[in-house]
């Protein structure tokens, strides 16, 4: 840090004082906030004074600049402390929590703000959708909670007028996964009345002079916070913020955050009725009182969905039971009317108020949680608190305001001077004690049970009969009149700074506070007619009734008597306590410079004050001696035995604490550590920070190493699984493999007795591995069967059936009917029964032409009608040899037309219908187009398959006889390729 800021803006941490006294701590922080140097430490806690300007240390570079970095690496920052806080709850899995205290209009709120941010900003690197909208929701809920709870006071223009601690769960990633808000005692009173200069809360500016014309119209209201009694004090009250720019703000983060636009427009009907409710007036008329002007109680009974009349007997009239179960209706004077509006719109307020907030904690609440499945889900707190709080007219509000103070510096003492001393004398560490001042007894001046200030509260509000504030003040004034932090006007009569029966002063830790004991007893009571309460349970907009669920008791039904305010308040502070007690503590003091809020003006008496009641001097004083950093042996052993070889994997010392000091050895620490009886102590934090180091080295090679060995392990497993699975599989495959055979055996054993020597048994289905033994055996199967039968056909036959055969595999299908079931003839001129006119002078001719031409067989002869080119058909007739093919004319004892060598045939086509037509092909492009007659011996013969299976079939034998005849391989082929489409 030395280097990185110099000696000019002062030292950036004030354990690093010469001296330890209150000149020299105010001297270095006069020169750092007039250097513009606002934040220093305290250890690993930070004081921050209020610059009262804007300051560019906030944006993206500065938020990297402190991600995942030491304390001491970077100059004061609350990212610094943001960044330690949330490294704590991720590192170790602890809860940590960030106190952010100071007097009012000292920056907590800036303050909590800023840590919210840099949380938001540092987690979710991966962008999930889930994690976003849950910051989305905790970031904009901040602008929400400012504009209800936030008000302007005479020393800040943004003073929190309620205090809020908010939790926020985090999964083992270190991704924010939902959070909880709790609020405390919101200052309702200010909804009614404020202090000369101050404002209401910045929700009724924000919808005046922001809501649209619309909006205002609907909830019929002007835009001058002028016109209404609530919030005339401050209509002309300047501030620094900008009521549209928030108004609209606001809508858009209630909307982020997932308000309904029902629920939204419900909200601001609320917040017309307080504003017209502050305008109602009553009168008496005779002996009763009336409202003066029924057209406000109209407009009140439609923003809260109500009956007019409802309205106005609940303004004017309180419902009682009498002891014997009677009610009656007991009409209000002017006073009891007017007391009873402003409890409701206080109630009102409030109740919308705790709405939201609740609201707010269903969406951002964690949902689905199972810590088997998601790993410990641990919490950043952060408190932002009313500070401590000194008025010309100090009331109730103020008084539980410092008691909530006194509470908390009770805590920072109990665990940063008490608890701390106490460790070391614990562990038998070598400690000069130091002097603080423990405010316990101011603690027991206020919540002592039964001697207690609001034990006395109580009793008197309890009491039957007339009970004044002044009675409960003399009744303080006999029970605690020998507390020394007690006084009063009656208890010190030459003190004229206090009123006779009105003022008591008690001596704070902050400083002496004068309260005034008028409407004490009715704030602490808080009391609300029932009447009120029944109106708005029975109203028709769903929001407002769930708001009010007391309601629905009858008049008649006893309960319990509630708790008055300060118990409540008392016991919600307590668990407030105990909740910041159980976790790890980061503090940031927020200092107020000056009252003028001027960016210039460092008041020494003013910050001086600040910095003794914060008691910022004993905390340097105690860092200083002390310890940064304890841990026990076992733990400690456990994150840093890595960085030793004598500590890694596992020692072998008798104890923790002797491999401890190996480590600390082997690393040079000895000046820097001390050994307690159950833990290190680290004096400072650049000695944890290298072992940090060396371990953030270490680990990426242990989690490699861890990888491998794991990844070793998981394959061995992977292999003996998969040499296992390959043995059963093999098993398996040879059981179906034998199985099948078996099978296949049974169906088919007797098959050679068969008619069909088998061709109806089914064959079983085949394992994967037999599919292409499986083909095979069906191939030789049919083929054994064929054999079966081919070999009792006589010799004769089998020209015939290998014609068939081959007519069957060049047609595949394309013919329904090709002439398979009947006998082939082939030579049909020279049949008797076909063609008994002609077939004696064609076998008179045919003998003449085997002599001429030397055929050896007729191949296929028929009659046909032969088509030309001009479309004219002719009889002729078709005779096909073994050497040649003949066109004749029947007509003219068969001449000889055309003759045509064999050879040159190409091919022949012919359709997939029942006609007979057929193209035959040549070399020579001379093609034929004939068309078969079917003949004398059955006119409906179809006689293609005939020719195209003696064709190929010939020519089949023919190849294979002499290999020197071209291009009829092709020819069969040609005829599967070319059956036209019928």
């Amino acid at each position: 840090m030395a280097a990185l800021e110099g000696l000019e803006f002062g030292k950036s941490d004030f354990v690093l004082l010469d001296e330890v006294n209150i000149e020299q701590f105010m001297e270095n922080l006069k020169l750092r906030f007039e250097n513009a140097h606002i934040y220093t430490f305290i250890g690993e806690g930070v004081v921050s004074v209020n610059p009262y300007k804007q300051m560019d240390i906030y944006g993206k570079e500065d938020i990297n600049a402190y991600r995942g970095r030491e304390l001491y690496e970077n100059p004061p920052h609350l990212y610094a402390v943001a960044d330690a806080a949330y490294k704590a709850m991720k590192r170790r899995a602890k809860d940590t929590c960030i106190v952010v205290s100071g007097e009012s209009g000292a920056g907590k709120t800036e303050a909590s703000k800023y840590i919210m941010q840099y949380i938001a900003a540092i987690t979710n690197p991966s962008q999930r959708a889930e994690v976003e909208s849950v910051k989305n929701v905790l970031l904009k809920s901040n602008c929400v909670l400012e504009a209800f709870g936030n008000a302007k006071t005479n020393r800040n223009d943004n003073s929190s007028r309620f205090g809020k601690y908010m939790d926020i769960n985090f999964n083992f990633n270190g991704n924010p996964t939902g959070g909880h808000i709790n609020n405390y005692l919101l200052e309702k009173s200010r909804v009614v009345q404020q202090n000369g200069g101050e404002r209401n809360f910045h929700s009724f500016y924000q919808l005046l002079r922001g809501g649209s014309d619309v909006m205002l119209k609907s909830l019929h209201l002007h835009n001058d916070p002028a016109n209404y009694v609530y919030t005339r004090e401050g209509a002309v009250t300047t501030t620094s913020n900008n009521d549209r720019s928030s108004h609209n703000a606001v809508l858009s983060a209630l909307n982020v955050i997932g308000f309904s636009e029902e629920e939204i427009h419900s909200i601001y009907r609320i917040l017309g009725t307080v504003l017209i409710l502050g305008n109602l007036q009553f009168e008496t008329d005779s002996e009763s009182v009336r409202v003066v002007g029924m057209g406000d109680v109209s407009h009140i009974a439609e923003l809260t969905s109500t009956e007019p009349d409802n309205v106005t007997k609940s303004l004017l009239y309180r419902t009682v039971a009498t002891g014997d179960g009677e009610v009656i209706e007991k009409g209000h004077s002017e006073k009891e009317a007017c007391f009873g509006r402003d409890a409701f719109t206080k109630a009102l307020y409030e109740r919308l108020f705790g709405w939201i907030v609740g609201r707010i904690n269903a969406v951002i609440e964690v949902k689905d949680y199972n810590p088997v499945l998601h790993g410990k889900n641990t919490v950043i707190g952060v408190l932002d608190i009313y500070g401590f709080e000194i008025f010309d007219n100090n009331s109730f509000e103020q008084f539980c305001i410092n008691y909530c103070n006194e509470k908390l510096q009770q805590l920072f003492i109990q665990l940063i001077l008490c608890q701390e001393q106490d460790e070391y004398r614990r562990e038998g560490i070598k400690w000069q004690h130091i002097d603080y001042f423990n405010n316990q007894i101011i603690v027991d001046l206020v919540e002592q049970p039964h001697k207690g200030i609001i034990s006395v509260l109580d009793e008197a509000c309890l009491s039957v009969g007339k009970v004044t504030d002044t009675v409960c003040l003399e009744s303080m004034d006999a029970k605690l009149g020998q507390h020394p932090h007690y006084t009063s006007r009656k208890l010190t009569p030459s003190d004229k700074t206090m009123e006779f029966n009105r003022d008591f002063r008690i001596r704070h830790y902050a400083g002496d506070v004068t309260y005034s004991i008028e409407g004490f007893l009715d704030k602490n009571k808080d009391p609300l007619y029932q009447d009120f309460k029944r109106l708005m349970f029975n109203s028709s907009n769903p929001v407002m009734k769930e708001m009010w669920p007391d309601g629905q008791l009858s008049i008649t039904e006893v309960t319990k008597r509630p708790l008055t305010a300060a118990t409540l308040f008392k016991n919600s502070i307590v668990a407030l306590v105990e909740k910041l007690g159980c976790k790890e503590p980061y503090y940031v003091r927020c200092i107020k410079p000056n009252d003028m809020k001027s960016p210039l003006l460092f008041d020494d008496a003013r910050c001086q004050h600040q910095v003794a009641y914060l008691g910022l001097l004993e905390n340097v004083r105690v860092r200083r001696a002390g310890f940064a950093y304890r841990q026990a042996y076992t733990r400690f052993l456990q994150r840093y035995k890595m960085t030793c070889v004598y500590t890694w994997p596992n020692h072998l010392m008798e104890t923790d604490r002797e491999a401890v000091e190996a480590i600390v050895t082997q690393h040079g620490f000895q000046d820097d550590v001390a050994y307690g009886h159950t833990k290190l102590f680290v004096r400072t934090p650049k000695s944890l920070f290298t072992l940090e180091q060396e371990r953030a080295v270490l680990i990426p090679v242990l989690v490699l190493f861890l990888q491998k060995v794991w990844r070793g392990a998981l394959a061995r497993m992977r292999c003996q699984r998969m040499r296992a699975i390959f043995a059963i599989m093999g098993c398996y495959k040879r059981y179906k493999v034998k199985v099948h055979f078996w099978e296949v055996e049974r169906r088919f054993a007797n098959v050679c007795n068969m008619a069909d020597y088998g061709k109806s048994v089914e064959w079983p289905t085949p394992p994967a591995a037999l599919t292409q033994f499986h083909s095979i055996t069906q191939k030789l199967h049919r083929r054994w069967r064929a054999w079966q039968m081919v070999k009792n056909i006589p010799q004769s036959d089998m020209g015939a059936v290998r014609a068939k055969v081959a007519a069957l595999g060049a047609l595949n299908g394309e013919r329904k009917d090709w002439g398979c079931g009947r006998s082939w003839e082939r030579d049909y001129l020279a049949n008797v029964r076909d063609c008994h006119r002609s077939s004696s002078n064609f076998i008179l001719f045919s003998q003449e032409l085997r002599n001429k031409d030397e055929y050896n067989q007729v191949i296929f002869s028929g009659f046909c009608r032969k088509m030309n080119r001009f479309n004219k058909s002719t009889d002729r007739a078709l005779l096909i040899t073994d050497k040649h093919i003949y066109k004749l004319d029947p007509k003219k004892q068969f001449k000889v037309l055309k003759r045509l060598p064999l050879e040159v045939v190409t091919g022949l086509s012919v359709t997939a219908g029942v006609d007979q037509m057929v193209a035959l092909h040549t070399s020579s492009q001379d093609d034929a187009l004939l068309y078969i007659q079917r003949g004398e011996l059955c006119p409906d013969q179809d006689r293609i398959g005939e020719l195209v299976g003696t064709l190929i079939d010939h020519f089949t034998r023919s190849v294979a006889t002499v290999r020197g005849v071209s291009g009829w391989p092709t020819v069969s082929r040609q005829v599967v390729l070319s059956c036209w489409p019928g």
